[in-house]
């Protein structure tokens, strides 16, 4: 299912969560109702004749109904897996793109496309490729033009926007 998450903005984030059936089906949410999930924030790498797309979710531990604040808090820590990409935005300010292997059981990794901000974003730019950072942030969603050859599609990326960053080893 699909939650949405308001930032302080009033920006809404859509954030895909996959949860086991029996889970969800032991709740009794009504349309508006806070659901809290709490879990790990996934890719999964899919192959399909338009190539290859990385797919960002929420794989969900808890799902349960409850009261409050919406809050959106992820943090994760692993190696770069590329060497991060500084730039400015039009508005001048500074942004650097990281992507991070977060290390899973089984010799298996999750792929996850970071962006950081500001002064920790000239920091993070200084790393390099499996330099270890720790990210807290919000995992955001975003809506992109994409320009096919027969046209023109609207899709939607996934990234942890980093509240900080820390370079650990």
């Amino acid at each position: 299912f699909t939650l949405e998450v308001p930032r302080l903005s009033g920006v809404v984030d859509l954030l895909p969560i996959v949860a086991e059936e029996p889970m969800i089906m032991e709740l009794d949410p009504c349309a508006g109702d806070m659901l809290t999930v709490t879990g790990q924030v996934r890719s999964h790498n899919q192959r399909s004749e338009d190539g290859r797309h990385l797919l960002i979710f929420v794989f969900a531990a808890s799902v349960i109904v409850e009261c409050g604040e919406p809050i959106n808090d992820v943090y994760v820590e692993g190696p770069l897996c590329r060497e991060p990409t500084f730039r400015r935005t039009p508005l001048g300010r500074d942004i650097c793109d990281t992507m991070l292997a977060i290390p899973r059981a089984f010799h298996r990794a999750d792929y996850l496309p970071c962006i950081v901000w500001g002064r920790t974003a000239q920091e993070i730019s200084q790393c390099h490729t499996s330099d270890v950072i720790a990210i807290r942030g919000r995992l955001q969603s975003r809506i992109y033009t994409k320009v096919l050859p027969d046209g023109i599609e609207d899709r939607t990326a996934y990234e942890i926007s980093a509240l900080n960053a820390e370079h650990l080893i």
